[in-house]
C-alpha cells in the first residue's frame, strides 16, 4: 500500500505532458504549484490534478481522508475494486515515483518504482473538500498489485 511517494517532476516536462494530451493549463499556474519532494507522505501537503472547467489545475491538499471514527486512522489508500466513481470528486496524484517497504523490523527495506521509460506518472485518486477549517484532502486509489511490485507490496515481509 502507497503511504511514501516522490515528487521530482520538472514544470517543462509537465507543460510538455499537458499539450500532447491537449489539456489546458490555468494561466495563473507556474511551477511553484508542482513543489519537488523527497518523500510525500500521509498529512503532507501535496499537489494534485483535477478538472476546473475547461482546464486541469494543480491544487494542494493534504494526502489522507481524515479517520471516520476516533480511533481510526487516515485514509491514505482505497481499494477501487466493484466501486463505482462516477459522482466522485477524481483527480490524478502526480508522482515520479513510489514506495513500498519490506520487512518486519525497522527500519524497513524501501523499494523505489518508476515508470520505465516516462520522466513521471499519475496515480487515480479521489479528493474531497475541507471540514472547518481543515484543508482539502486526497486520497489514492488501489488495486492488487502486479507481478513487478507484489513482491514488495502489501502484506510483503520478505
Amino acid at each position: 500500500m502507497c503511504n511514501d511517494y516522490e515528487q521530482h517532476i520538472a514544470w517543462a516536462e509537465y507543460c510538455r505532458m499537458m499539450e500532447s494530451l491537449a489539456l489546458k493549463i490555468p494561466a495563473h499556474q507556474t511551477e511553484l504549484d508542482l513543489p519537488k519532494a523527497d518523500d510525500i507522505r500521509i498529512n503532507d501537503p501535496a499537489p494534485i490534478m483535477r478538472a476546473a472547467g475547461d482546464t486541469i489545475e494543480l491544487a494542494s491538499m493534504t494526502f489522507g481522508f481524515p479517520p471516520s471514527g476516533p480511533k481510526g486512522g487516515p485514509v491514505f489508500n482505497f481499494r477501487s475494486e466493484g466501486r463505482q466513481f462516477g459522482n466522485s470528486k477524481r483527480c490524478l496524484v502526480p508522482a515520479s515515483a513510489f514506495f513500498e517497504f519490506t520487512g518486519t523490523k525497522y527500519p524497513k527495506a524501501k523499494h523505489r518504482f518508476t515508470l520505465n521509460g516516462s520522466p513521471f506518472m499519475v496515480i487515480a485518486g479521489l479528493w474531497r473538500e475541507g471540514v472547518g477549517n481543515k484543508p482539502p484532502t486526497f486520497t489514492m486509489l488501489t488495486t492488487d498489485p502486479g507481478p513487478d511490485v507484489a513482491p514488495a507490496g502489501r502484506g510483503a515481509s520478505a
